[in-house]
């Protein structure tokens, strides 16, 4: 159980209602984030971290998924044809990124039910939970932290970020201890989507997660909680309490650029970011955003 992690698996079962309607026939992980769809910067992060298998949980008109990471034959046949070598080559990453396995999560029970879903591909191993709505910025690496700790510690590890008060209510709240490293909590106590004047801290837990292999025999009996749901939260809960039985919950507070496209307006904004810091994009956009912004102040 100690030995480093190879496992992914990524809950891809919502419906995305914020985004309808062009989430009614599409999934909301493929919409794109300028031109790759929100769930391929996902596992381009696991792999980056050296997570080379993955379990994706899936439900209904997710086929888009799947279809996304094989292979499309008549496609590369084409761009073969044509000499486009570097559009085949864009193609070919998705398809060649990892050992991409899927799993249907059936009756929408919550993130806690999905990651169930999980139990018999995992085993009796560590492994790690990325949620499709959080981009991380490939320059901000946060996950190869969160791997380290877990390694160091053999406790479950889960990514913590400082929130707006105001805002604590829309996320899990951790109450924590500090630690000997100023960027490692020792959580002590979470709250599913507190009031701001319930919540134990404005440190919020975000889409990534380290987890010991017990969390399964704690959500088979966690009873559903907040939406009838089977919350992760409430299982870290009882994980951080029984720190002899499960290693405890530690947290890795990060603090660089995190992108929600599970929000429309901040799904924008990560489109914007993203588009101004590439070099083939960000050259003419930039003056673009520059004289957009003046004119609005006009």
């Amino acid at each position: 159980m100690t030995s480093r992690i190879t496992k992914a698996v990524i809950p891809a079962a919502g419906l995305g209602t914020r985004f309808l309607p062009a989430t009614k026939a599409m999934p909301k992980e493929m919409l794109p984030v300028v031109d790759k769809p929100a769930i391929q910067y996902v596992v381009e992060e696991a792999v980056a971290a050296g997570l080379h298998d993955v379990l994706m949980v899936t439900g209904r008109n997710k086929n888009a998924l799947e279809n996304h990471f094989d292979r499309m034959f008549e496609l590369e046949v084409l761009l073969k044809e044509k000499g486009d070598r570097d559009r085949l080559a864009k193609v070919n990453e998705s398809t060649d990124l990892a050992d991409m396995h899927y799993v249907r999560q059936g009756d929408p029970r919550g993130l806690g039910h999905a990651i169930l879903r999980a139990k018999m591909h995992v085993g009796n191993e560590a492994f790690a939970v990325l949620l499709g709505d959080d981009i991380i910025d490939e320059r901000d690496p946060l996950l190869g932290r969160m791997l380290d700790e877990q390694e160091k510690r053999n406790a479950t590890i889960v990514a913590l970020m400082e929130v707006d008060p105001s805002m604590i209510h829309m996320y899990g709240a951790a109450a924590i201890e500090e630690t000997d490293d100023p960027d490692v909590v020792r959580v002590t106590g979470l709250v599913e989507k507190p009031a701001a004047a319930d919540a134990p801290s404005n440190l919020a837990i975000i889409g990534r997660y380290v987890l010991r292999p017990e969390v399964f025999g704690v959500l088979e009996h966690t009873q559903p909680g907040k939406g009838n749901e089977i919350q992760l939260t409430d299982a870290l809960q009882e994980m951080a309490v029984d720190q002899e039985g499960t290693g405890g919950v530690y947290g890795v507070v990060f603090r660089g650029r995190r992108y929600d496209t599970g929000d429309r307006l901040d799904y924008i904004k990560a489109i914007i970011q993203l588009a101004s810091d590439r070099e083939d994009l960000g050259k003419e956009l930039r003056p673009w955003i520059r004289d957009f912004a003046q004119r609005l102040e006009a």
